[in-house]
């Protein structure tokens, strides 16, 4: 992939998934690893394995909807290396079911993370980023910042804005030196799936509906990668999300005739949940 050698990489949501994979792939690299996530243990194991073999790296106990832990992790990097080449702004949480079973409390805690905690590490990498010249920021939104998905309507209402704020600001911030790319995965084989709040429902059986195949998160991370050091704007990762944009964008009805579909087969397993109670 090369120019991520002796780099300083910031990666939220580092401890699992699609972030684990990055930071791996990174360190491999040659990167200097800033490992940050909620759950510190899981990012302190990330850390540890990098640098076991003989990479650097650190790992960071950060909420990314609390602003002054994302200040306070991009400064600690900065303070061991003096610059800030990458920041992947990747950690997210997911919400399943129909918005009218939703609370007020569902859509704040999907907000904070998945587009305050975006914005949060976007604006203050950007700000140094542009005082320093150069540097590159890199979102995670998803396939459903592209597509609308029934089901997910908070996810990809917090999705959407992350591709109109990565998007808008690559325009912004070419002249100054920095380098702005959105990452739009597909189906991804990661924890994100146990962890999904689902509303009259349970995520294996919708799982179970689910026709695409998952791509392991250590060959998203490589696409990622390759995209990165493209300066790709839009990184579409999974053959399956490259598919469904397409027929979005030029078969619509199509589209709508899937989405049809899968709200039909979830209303059916939402009546069987509230019939028993739950």
């Amino acid at each position: 992939m090369g120019g991520f050698e002796g780099r300083t990489a910031v990666v939220t949501g580092g401890a699992s998934g699609i972030g684990r994979a990055l930071c791996r792939a990174l360190g491999r690299e040659g990167a200097v690893v800033h490992v940050a996530d909620i759950n510190a243990d899981g990012a302190k194991e990330v850390s540890d394995a990098i640098v076991s073999t003989g990479g650097r790296a650190s790992f960071h106990a950060v909420d990314v909807a609390r602003q002054e832990e994302v200040k306070q992790l991009i400064r600690d990097a900065v303070t061991r290396t003096g610059r800030l080449d990458y920041m992947f702004n990747n950690a997210g949480i997911a919400i399943g079911g129909e918005v009218r079973d939703m609370d007020d409390a569902d859509w704040k805690h999907i907000i904070d993370v998945n587009l305050w905690g975006v914005i949060y590490g976007t604006a203050d990498a950007y700000s140094l980023m542009a005082r320093q010249g150069f540097g590159h920021i890199v979102n995670t939104a998803s396939l459903a910042g592209l597509i609308p998905v029934p089901l997910e309507t908070a996810y990809c209402t917090t999705k959407y804005a992350v591709v109109g704020l990565s998007t808008a600001l690559r325009r912004e911030a070419e002249a100054l030196g920095v380098k702005v790319s959105v990452v739009c995965p597909g189906f991804i084989k990661t924890n994100i799936f146990k962890a999904t709040k689902m509303l009259h429902s349970d995520v294996d059986r919708i799982l179970a509906k689910n026709p695409f195949r998952m791509m392991a998160p250590d060959k998203a991370a490589r696409v990622i990668l390759k995209g990165v050091a493209k300066n790709k704007e839009i990184i579409v990762v999974t053959p399956h999300a490259f598919v469904l944009r397409w027929l979005y964008a030029y078969l619509p009805f199509v589209a709508d005739a899937l989405s049809r579909k899968t709200l039909k087969d979830f209303r059916k397993i939402r009546s069987e949940y509230i019939s028993a109670g739950k």
